[in-house]
């Protein structure tokens, strides 16, 4: 993640906190994320919370508050919000510390287990809840995250493909799943180690970065942690986990079918954002990221419930750049 040190400390933050009744308190910048977003720790006589400045019109507070809010009513741990001023695009947030999932994992390789069993089972109990009040996750905003790789990566590596032909595989293969993500469960749609924060004793997990919270299939999310694309998980643990996951929320006809097609959809989209971080957002270290992201992909592609798509990619991108590990690209 970046540290935004270039960027100061927002003009009106000190109002803002002063009206919150933590005036006075110091403020440090933290590492930020793919986004406008900025985040500060905040330490004052009444200890410490989180600062994020949300800029609009580039951000806009109101979906982060309301997933916030209802997941905390709905007993899931999201950060408690302390003051907040939707105009200048402030939140002060409770602060859930410096234990990161990812970093203590990887560091302490006898947790890992005991970790994602954790976070396994928070899902579970997410989806056990009734459906939050965000928008369907349905088939125009899959293929609108789809179409980010043929956007971004393929010009990237001067591709010319059938996108038409694109747009017609993901249709086939992600339509059959449609009605079994009904009811729908809620989608926190970036749900993985660097988002989820260890509390109290590492039993309790902290969930962050949920603004773009939706409503959908409950494989999404369980994707999401165990095909990271920011860390290494192994294919057994994988499995391990999905196991877990279907003894505490139940199987489903087609579930590892459609954990599959939503591997493959979220990697793709994946490897297209993160061109896009590069090209437009001048964020180049989101490549070193791409061969993980890309075999994950090929991994899903084997699945016979994403034929239509393996067989574009077949017929679109050259061998040697998928046996690459998903291009290459100019310093």
């Amino acid at each position: 993640m970046d540290l935004t040190l270039r960027d100061p400390i927002p003009a009106d933050a000190d109002s803002f906190l002063a009206a919150a009744g933590w005036e006075g308190a110091e403020i440090a910048p933290l590492a930020g994320d793919a986004s406008f977003r900025r985040y500060f720790r905040v330490t004052g006589a009444r200890g410490s919370a989180m600062l994020m400045d949300a800029p609009p019109p580039e951000e806009d507070t109101a979906p982060f508050l309301r997933a916030a809010k209802w997941l905390g009513d709905h007993g899931m741990r999201a950060p408690r919000i302390l003051a907040e001023d939707a105009a200048r695009g402030l939140v002060l947030l409770e602060d859930f510390g410096d234990t990161r999932m990812r970093e203590h994992v990887d560091a302490r390789r006898a947790d890992e287990t005991a970790i994602y069993e954790h976070a396994v089972a928070a899902l579970a109990r997410l989806h056990r809840l009734p459906p939050g009040p965000f928008a369907p996750y349905n088939l125009d905003e899959y293929l609108r995250e789809a179409r980010l790789l043929v956007e971004w990566w393929c010009p990237a590596q001067g591709l010319r493909i059938d996108a038409a032909g694109w747009e017609a595989a993901w249709t086939e293969a992600l339509t059959p799943l449609l009605a079994r993500q009904q009811p729908p469960v809620t989608v926190l749609r970036d749900y993985h180690a660097e988002n989820i924060m260890l509390l109290d004793g590492l039993a309790e997990q902290g969930l962050l970065d949920f603004q773009d919270a939706l409503v959908g299939h409950r494989a999404y999310d369980l994707v999401s942690l165990l095909q990271d694309a920011r860390r290494d998980v192994s294919p057994e643990l994988e499995q391990r986990m999905i196991i877990r996951y279907l003894a505490q929320a139940g199987d489903q006809p087609e579930f590892r079918a459609d954990y599959a097609r939503l591997g493959a959809q979220r990697n793709a989209k994946i490897v297209g954002i993160f061109v896009r971080l590069w090209k437009r957002d001048g964020k180049p270290r989101y490549l070193d990221m791409i061969p993980r992201v890309w075999a994950l992909l090929e991994r899903d592609l084997a699945d016979p419930a994403l034929a239509p798509v393996a067989g574009w990619f077949d017929a679109n991108v050259p061998s040697e750049l998928r046996a690459g590990g998903g291009g290459t690209y100019p310093a």
